[in-house]
């Protein structure tokens, strides 16, 4: 049977057109598509910092913001352009902790540097550098996409929290050409509300059968049987297979191990971090879950806590589906 791999538009949520770049923002779906401007290294920090974008999403920003700056810098010296990715590196790396965005702004850091060494042409480097780069991480996601679908079998009832942008969706339409019968029950994935915003809405653009349910009520949708499998994502993997996700996945993975639902991780292998406790955990401002959409949630000014991940141990997985690394 020939299948046909229809893509979602978070799959791939930034473009990159004459040296402007543009990245979809997550934060106003449902209610439209629109894609924001990112014309330097600044305004990709702020869209990253404001969430206009998720993990992969990040990742995509991080590697077209310095071809975005190679275009602004037609006409400078090696040397200079080598100063300004230099530059660019740091702010990118600063924008969020939790992320690992050093090991892609290093490498190109040493493309510049072996074309300074070698004289040869460092802005045509780059580029070819990065969209290779992408290229290869593309069609390693649709390796994935196929092993998710392949993974999830005729009667599966999947309980995900925050998944990898895209994959579980079109790894669901893959699962339709097959004639698999099967269904997802996505948490709210509070604050942002990724779940019923983006994963409910990419999975029903896909015709799959999606049940929302709030993030407080695993416990229960599991002790009814209502699912038999969870697959979430990682933000970050470490050398042990320890992995931090989106806060709320630690007590998804202790709940499933419990009841004996099998658990699956989509992850990026890394060996750049022993052990989970050694990740720094981003906290987010209180704002963002004392205000909803610029409206307070509570009386009174309060005090919050919001780390935007926590650490699955890896002895909660039962099964990883890793990116290739080649």
């Amino acid at each position: 049977m020939k299948l046909n791999i229809k893509e979602t538009p978070l799959f791939w949520p930034a473009k990159l057109r004459k040296g402007v770049l543009f990245v979809l923002d997550e934060t106003l779906i449902p209610r439209k598509l629109r894609y924001v401007k990112v014309l330097s290294a600044e305004d990709a920090v702020k869209v990253i910092r404001e969430m206009k974008t998720r993990a992969f999403g990040q990742l995509l920003v991080v590697l077209y913001t310095f071809i975005v700056e190679i275009y602004s810098f037609k006409g400078k010296s090696s040397e200079e352009l080598l100063q300004r990715v230099k530059e660019v590196a740091v702010l990118l790396n600063n924008s969020r902790p939790t992320f690992p965005f050093s090991e892609v702004t290093s490498m190109v850091v040493g493309v510049a540097q072996g074309a300074l060494h070698s004289g040869s042409d460092m802005a045509n480097d780059i580029r070819r550098f990065i969209n290779g780069y992408l290229k290869g991480i593309r069609w390693r996601r649709i390796e994935r996409v196929m092993k998710i679908a392949r993974y999830i079998k005729d009667g599966d009832s999947i309980l995900t929290h925050c998944n990898v942008s895209g994959e579980l969706a079109m790894a669901a339409y893959i699962c339709s050409q097959q004639n698999k019968d099967i269904h997802f029950f996505v948490t709210e994935t509070r604050p942002y509300l990724q779940g019923s915003k983006l994963t409910c809405w990419e999975l029903k653009r896909m015709k799959a059968k999606v049940t929302l349910i709030a993030d407080n009520a695993v416990g229960t949708v599991m002790s009814d049987s209502l699912v038999n499998k969870v697959i979430v994502g990682s933000d970050r993997s470490c050398a042990n297979h320890d992995f931090a996700n989106k806060i709320g996945t630690y007590q998804i993975a202790v709940l499933a191990k419990e009841f004996g639902i099998p658990f699956c991780v989509l992850t990026q292998p890394s060996d750049k971090i022993k052990k989970g406790e050694d990740i720094p955990i981003e906290i987010r401002s209180p704002k963002e879950i004392l205000l909803y959409e610029g409206k307070k949630t509570v009386p009174g000014a309060e005090e919050a806590f919001y780390p935007g991940f926590d650490i699955v141990p890896n002895k909660y997985i039962n099964k990883e589906i890793p990116i290739n690394v080649r």
